[in-house]
């Protein structure tokens, strides 16, 4: 391929899994990994010019945007729409338009182009703080601190409120500054939006300012509840330094009363009564799981304990299906207004996330899980959230919709990332449906420069037409969203592929075996939702072989002759590390973990997903410089040291000698600079890795044969086992071996020998 994959993800922040096109929809099935894109909307870009002037739109029904795939009648001043192939003419500013005068969106450069819209956005970005008070002094004070920290890196005209909740709810007014005032909702009653607009006296219309006018009178509906962070920190801040425990006593054999449920229902219905259809998020911290009233997910009863998922597999969990039911009714009206919910756990137990999650699934939120609110996984994930950009903004956006235009030969099947669909049914939506199908248009409501949405298309045109030379089909995605300065902002990228021939070689060069693996592990995540684990898991297998049939060259039932060209040789690593991953084997994880694994997988660009799949292996040792290993067995060493990266975890280990060398001090005395270096740079290397990181992940320093070594073993493919090691830990061919691991897994080498055995055996389905 003469074009590189990560400079085009670079220029416009787009992968595909083929980037030349099957010309025929029977061709394109026979292809197996579908056409399909991950799309960065907010793509940081040095190069991107600021453009303040409104886009120019095709008059026909398809209402794609001017790009540098149009047609120009430079004397005429016309151009031709390549979606639906209406001829318009330019707007009368594009006067002095000429071959050597282009306007940028007609540039070839510039095939991704943001507009600065020039009507403002109606009210500036909310952040209303739900804080759980059931927790002890010094959880509550990490928390308190955290949030207080947060008023400052927030921009001064952005609104903000408070509620906490324990056994009640209190909505705290910040308006009101002669005295701590707040309105308590009781924790076991469910309140709908219509009561919850009445307790709080609020009508249906917005009393919000715009950013830079001064604020409507105190006594205004939601300017009680919620303040530019320039008018209210010193009274919020005060509120929450003195914020104590839940007043409620708590017996040592019950759990306390959380009213989460009623807790996020008043902030949904405070948003959604005040400032539907504008950007804000609603940033929920969990000590524990809700006990009280709805969205209850365990009773306060210790004696019961939070449910497994062999406990959801056996539909013997008492409260699931009615929590869940409750959040996701939250989930969509909090969706449809546009506001975000991020959720943050800081609890050793499970605080319910599983029968939380449709909430930032629904919104595009963030999802944090620690300990305690006390570790630095939640204080920096939190405060990482209000990142600035060069010129000062928060790296987000807010309130968004996302659309997908096609050329005639594609229909889109769907998408799979953190969104509700928009209803849209235009004439590009397909029959197939993957993810959320049947629209060509989505809901996002929060937007950051890492999020990546995975498309499926698929190719409608028939087989027996002829391709006319260089034909080539179209895709353009347009994101409109708040840019946290207040501005209205339109990002528009428009790119296109080739078409070619059936059997033509151009298809199998054209693969993109690292975006297809991320395509593919986001469809198994997503049937992992629904189905169970084995039919994911069978589902995988097959399409895994159909496609090394397809594309490997082999003599028909001689697995000896297999080979598959550079391009695919390591998809098939990625689909078995896949398989084993936390994403599709629930073993030995939380419900939580499995909800919070998911999430995180579901937003990731293809770099960060393919670390959560396939985890990084680096070597250290004396006299080399380090350098990557195969993540397996045999890379354990006594002399070397390891560092690992799942993403989530990030683990440092140290092989039997070494550690037993750091225990003598050998690192202190003089004449071993070098022992004391070799335990410096994995650690050197570790702080990079958690520089720009999000969430934070767990680091990890641990020994061989220590109880943390663990989270390495479960990772290496483990190709020297208990089975396969004799007594005295050498391998059957006689060379020592790396660390047995005690697993029944079949490793990499068994699976690709049964791979070979299946894909040139009898062609199977």
């Amino acid at each position: 391929m003469s074009m590189n994959f990560e400079d085009v993800e670079e220029r416009d922040g787009v992968r595909l899994s083929w980037n030349v096109w099957p010309s025929s929809r029977i061709e394109a099935t026979r292809t197996v990994v579908p056409i399909s894109t991950l799309y960065m909307p907010l793509k940081q870009r040095v190069d991107l010019p600021p453009v303040l002037y409104e886009p120019v739109t095709c008059k026909g029904t398809c209402r794609a945007i001017l790009n540098p795939y149009c047609q120009i009648d430079v004397r005429g001043k016309l151009w031709i729409c390549p979606f639906c192939l209406q001829r318009n003419a330019f707007p009368p500013h594009y006067k002095d338009i000429s071959n050597t005068n282009l306007p940028a969106e007609l540039l070839p450069k510039y095939t991704t182009i943001e507009y600065t819209l020039a009507r403002p956005a109606q009210v500036p970005p909310i952040f209303l703080f739900v804080v759980d008070t059931c927790l002890d002094d010094e959880e509550l004070k990490a928390l308190r601190d955290a949030i207080i920290i947060s008023l400052s890196l927030i921009p001064p005209f952005a609104l903000v409120g408070l509620i906490t909740y324990g056994t009640m709810t209190q909505l705290h007014e910040l308006g009101y500054g002669d005295c701590p005032k707040s309105y308590v909702f009781r924790g076991g009653k469910e309140y709908n939006q219509k009561q919850i607009q009445d307790m709080l006296g609020l009508s249906g219309t917005r009393a919000a300012p715009r950013p830079g006018q001064p604020l409507p009178p105190q006594g205004l509906g939601a300017a009680r509840f919620l303040l530019p962070v320039s008018q209210c920190e010193f009274q919020l801040t005060s509120i929450l330094e003195q914020l104590t425990r839940d007043p409620w006593p708590v017996a040592n054999d019950k759990r306390a009363l959380r009213c989460a449920g009623v807790a996020l229902s008043v902030a949904v219905g405070l948003l959604e009564s005040t400032f539907a259809q504008t950007g804000a998020r609603i940033m929920m911290f969990a000590g524990g799981p809700c006990t009280e009233g709805p969205g209850m997910v365990v009773s306060n009863e210790l004696r019961e304990p939070i449910r497994s998922h062999h406990d959801i597999d056996r539909d013997s969990v008492k409260h699931f299906k009615r929590a869940t039911k409750f959040f996701e009714a939250l989930a969509k009206r909090a969706a449809n207004n546009g506001h975000a919910v991020d959720l943050f756990a800081g609890c050793l137990d499970q605080v319910g996330l599983l029968e939380m999650k449709s909430l930032p699934n629904s919104t595009n939120g963030v999802l944090v899980l620690s300990d305690s609110f006390t570790t630095s996984i939640f204080k920096q994930s939190f405060l990482r959230i209000f990142n600035k950009d060069d010129q000062g903004n928060l790296e987000m956006g807010f309130n968004a919709t996302f659309d997908v235009q096609t050329t005639k030969e594609l229909k889109i099947s769907g998408l799979i990332g953190h969104a509700i669909s928009a209803g849209k049914k235009s004439p590009c939506v397909g029959e197939t449906e993957i993810g959320i199908g049947q629209t060509s248009a989505w809901k996002l409501c929060s937007i950051n420069p890492h999020d990546a949405l995975a498309v499926y298309f698929e190719v409608v045109s028939q087989a027996g037409q002829a391709l006319a030379p260089g034909s080539r089909g179209l895709i353009q995605f347009v994101t409109h969203y708040q840019h946290s300065s207040g501005q209205m902002r339109l990002r528009v990228t428009t790119i296109a592929r080739n078409f070619a021939e059936a059997g033509s070689p151009s298809i199998a060069a054209s693969f993109d075996q690292e975006a297809a693996a991320v395509l593919m592990s986001r469809i198994a995540v997503f049937k992992a939702e629904i189905d169970d684990s084995p039919d994911v898991l069978r589902w995988l297998d097959r399409m895994l072989i159909r496609l090394c049939q397809k594309f490997a060259d082999y003599r028909k039932e001689d697995p000896t002759s297999f080979r598959l060209s550079d391009n695919f040789s390591i998809y098939p690593q990625f689909m078995f590390h896949l398989r084993r991953s936390q994403f599709l084997q629930v073993f030995n994880n939380s419900p939580d973990e499995t909800a919070f694994y998911r999430h995180v997988l579901n937003q990731a660009d293809v770099n960060n997903s393919l670390i959560m799949i396939q985890p990084t292996l680096m070597s250290y040792t004396f006299d080399v410089p380090p350098q990557p290993v195969l993540l397996d067995s045999v890379s354990i060493k006594p002399d070397v040291i390891l560092l690992l990266d799942t993403f989530f975890h990030i683990l440092i280990f140290h092989g039997e000698t070494v550690a037993q060398w750091r225990k003598a001090g050998y690192q202190d005395q003089e004449g071993y600079e070098n022992f004391k270096e070799l335990l410096e740079t994995p650690a050197a290397d570790a702080q990079e890795l958690l520089a720009d990181r999000f969430p934070i992940p767990r680091y990890i320093v641990c020994d061989q044969g220590g109880s943390q070594a663990r989270f390495l073993l479960s990772k290496l493919n483990p190709s020297t086992t208990h089975m396969s090691t004799s007594m005295y830990g050498m391998s059957s061919a006689g060379a020592a071996a790396g660390q047995a691991i005690f697993t029944d897994d079949v490793s990499l080498q068994v699976f690709m020998e049964h791979l070979k055995r299946l894909a040139v055996g009898a062609q199977t389905n």
